[in-house]
C-alpha cells in the first residue's frame, strides 16, 4: 500500500460580469479535458497568497489581486485514496491580462463560464470546483488576516518548528 500524502494547494475564484474564470486542462487519470479554477500546489518558501497569484498567472495569463479567503476545502479523489488535497480557496479580482502568456503544460486555455454552464458541461475536475463557486455566489468570505504565514527570521532560525 502506498503511503498517504497531504497536498497543500491553492485556488482562485475570479468573477466578472456574472461569469467565473476557469482553466480547461488535462488531468491525470482522465481522457478528456476538465474545468478547474486556476489552482495548484504551494511551492517551497512561498506563501499561500503568493502561490494563488502565481498559479492564476501561469494557468490563465491573468494577473489578480487576492481580496478574501473563500474557504478551506479538503478532497480525497476516489481514484487516489492515498492523497488528500487541502485547498485554500481565494476570491480575487482581475488586474491585467497577458494574452501572449505561455500557459503551463496540460492547460488548454482560460474560459469564462457561469455556474450553470459549468454544471451543464459535466466536466468539473472535482466537487470542490462547483462547491467553491456556490460558496462565492452565497457571499461567503473571510478576511485574509485569518491566515498567519510565518516568514523565516534570523531571530528564530535556530528553533525547530
Amino acid at each position: 500500500m502506498t503511503a498517504w500524502t497531504a497536498h497543500v494547494t491553492v485556488a482562485t475564484i475570479v468573477e466578472k460580469d456574472g461569469k467565473f474564470l476557469f482553466v480547461e486542462e488535462y488531468t491525470e487519470g482522465v481522457t478528456h479535458t476538465v474545468f478547474n479554477q486556476p489552482a495548484g500546489h504551494v511551492e517551497c518558501n512561498e506563501t499561500l497568497i503568493e502561490a494563488a497569484v502565481r498559479e492564476t498567472l501561469e494557468e490563465t495569463g491573468y494577473e489578480v489581486e487576492i481580496q478574501d479567503l473563500l474557504g478551506i476545502y479538503t478532497y480525497t479523489p476516489p481514484m487516489f485514496p492515498d492523497r488528500t488535497y487541502y485547498r485554500f480557496c481565494f476570491l480575487a479580482k482581475e488586474t491585467q491580462y497577458h494574452p501572449e502568456a505561455k500557459l503551463d503544460t496540460g492547460i488548454v486555455g482560460a474560459v469564462w463560464m457561469t455556474l450553470d454552464e459549468l454544471q451543464i458541461s459535466a466536466r468539473a475536475r472535482s466537487p470542490l470546483v462547483i462547491k467553491a463557486i456556490e460558496d462565492a455566489l452565497k457571499g461567503q468570505k473571510f478576511p485574509l488576516s485569518l491566515i498567519f504565514e510565518h516568514q523565516n527570521s534570523p531571530l528564530f532560525s535556530n528553533l525547530d518548528a
